[in-house]
């Protein structure tokens, strides 16, 4: 088949796999064209192979990226290309390595790092300053969460190993047969395949089954105000939304009432830091936690902490004039009868958004295109620990989770450590419409109950709203576009599931072979020809 075709049909493949639209048997056998494309540049006599190789991968990417991916655009035009685009470059570039491998070693010891090379590069592309692991394949199977509870054990980069080992099964499968022609190979790796899509499938249907656990009930309320970003959310004062607030929870609240939570940036007019407490906003709260004595009231707001003291001036700092600095919180923060605020600093943020990679780079070529968003272009400000919220009677732990903090499994994790015994996701998804964007962020966050075993409460601003059980299961939500307050019951957990106690373990251990694969294969010339 045409090179050309085969690239354009793993993308499409890759693309039609993945949610919240897909199916993601397909992720199993979506790569198997770019490899043969691959092994055919190879192998053939053709001049400039690994620009073929790289344009060809870039193709294919390319496809996957924008087909999933491309609602960026109505955020940022810029941020949207560059996320397609470089990942796309980024995808392309490990296939370029993989040739460069496999002209030097036999197909098994290629196979091998090719493999722990991707997994490598999910890794790093959880951590690195242009983090956008939206597209790690073991998000794939966020639609499909009865195939993959025993992401307790492994994370989701148990379902990336997944998809791999069954994509250089078929692979090598297919070599196989055009070498031999032999039915016996086929049937040996229908079955083959076939058992190992199905055993890890029943494994975690025995897990949900068997999967129960004992904890205190929360009574939670959700508020999903619908404020269009682009044109209300940044023109209304934040007495009005704390008006807004309290119109919304009184629909729903009850003296049994634990917990009311707020979305992302709720109070989005910037506050300074070192004047709330002493604010006309937060007597407001205080007058309404006296109404409501046992209720905790968790929102996001935005803070401003102003600086006049050099030394006090961090990477992350903002500089105002020539004698002012401030930082810039995008927070979440609990207010309720105890005395004091506990708050936390988003943490995981939006690249191009809320965080300039590399400026000493990048500034001088491209000035503030990156993060110049609603009139606003400046940094934020993080912190290095997963703050934990502790309810007025002590009983109740929430993880307060900002919206894209929730892609990161190993992180969240993190709150659980700190004895989180529920996760609260608060986010603003009215960014890119009704489009996937939103339906993904979703989708992506039952992949954190599932591995931390957390029921989750989740507060959009526009977007979707809903609660979440432990096995990633939605009980009740409220959809996109709708304007309400969402009541229902999560469950305390203070177990600690194998995956928060060991992180991305699988990406570490791949990490390793590959630095010690790859020393060999480099440095060794190839013994055997498949």
């Amino acid at each position: 088949m045409n090179r050309l075709l085969l690239s354009l049909l793993s993308g499409i493949i890759l693309a039609l796999g993945w949610p919240t639209y897909g199916f993601p048997l397909l992720l199993f056998f979506a790569f198997v064209p770019l490899l043969l494309v691959e092994r055919q540049i190879r192998l053939s006599d053709v001049k400039r192979k690994g620009l073929k190789i790289f344009g060809l991968s870039y193709l294919t990417f390319v496809i996957w990226n924008v087909i999933t991916t491309s609602w960026l655009r109505f955020a940022d035009l810029f941020g949207a290309s560059f996320a397609v685009f470089v990942n796309a470059a980024l995808m392309a570039l490990i296939f370029l390595i993989y040739h460069k491998y496999a002209k030097r070693q036999s197909t098994n010891r290629a196979l091998l790092f090719l493999v722990v090379l991707w997994i490598s590069f999910e890794k790093l592309h959880l951590g690195w300053e242009f983090s956008w692991p939206w597209l790690n394949l073991g998000n794939g199977f966020s639609e499909y969460i009865a195939w993959i509870q025993w992401y307790e054990y492994t994370g989701t980069f148990g379902g990336t190993l997944w998809v791999w080992v069954l994509n250089v099964l078929i692979f090598k499968g297919v070599l196989s047969y055009q070498n031999e022609k032999s039915k016996h190979v086929l049937k040996s790796l229908v079955l083959k395949y076939t058992g190992l899509i199905i055993v890890p499938i029943l494994i975690s249907f025995g897990i949900s089954s068997a999967y129960s656990h004992e904890g205190e009930t929360v009574n939670v309320i959700a508020l999903q105000p619908n404020i269009d970003p682009y044109s209300e959310k940044y023109n209304m004062t934040n007495l009005k939304f704390a008006e807004l607030f309290f119109d919304l929870s009184n629909s729903k609240i009850t003296d049994s009432t634990d917990f009311v939570i707020a979305p992302e940036t709720f109070l989005a007019e910037s506050t300074k830091l070192r004047q709330f407490n002493n604010s006309l906003l937060k007597n407001k709260f205080d007058r309404y936690v006296t109404e409501h004595p046992n209720v905790n009231l968790l929102t996001g707001i935005s803070f401003i902490d102003v600086i006049k003291d050099k030394t006090k001036v961090r990477t992350e700092t903002n500089q105002y004039n020539a004698n002012t600095w401030y930082d810039d919180y995008n927070s979440a923060i609990l207010i309720n009868s105890s005395d004091s605020v506990q708050q936390y600093n988003k943490s995981k943020l939006v690249v191009g958004i809320e965080n300039f990679p590399y400026q000493d780079i990048l500034k001088p070529l491209i000035g503030d295109a990156m993060i110049d968003l609603g009139g606003t272009v400046a940094m934020k400000t993080t912190q290095n620990y997963r703050g934990v919220f502790t309810s007025s009677n002590s009983k109740f732990k929430v993880a307060p989770i900002i919206c894209y903090e929730s892609v990161y499994g190993e992180f969240v994790s993190g709150y659980v450590r700190n004895e989180a015994n529920f996760l609260a996701i608060v986010t603003n998804d009215a960014w890119w419409n009704e489009t996937q964007g939103h339906k993904q962020h979703l989708s992506y966050a039952k992949l954190r109950a599932i591995e931390t075993r957390r029921d989750i409460v989740r507060s959009a601003n526009t977007g979707i709203s809903a609660i979440i059980n432990a096995k990633g299961e939605i009980t009740s939500s409220i959809a996109y576009g709708e304007k309400g307050a969402l009541s229902g019951q999560v469950i305390t957990n203070d177990k600690i599931t194998f995956y928060v106690m060991a992180g991305d373990y699988i990406a570490r251990i791949s990490i390793f072979i590959l630095l010690f694969v790859g020393l060999i294969g480099f440095f060794r010339r190839k013994k055997e020809q498949f």
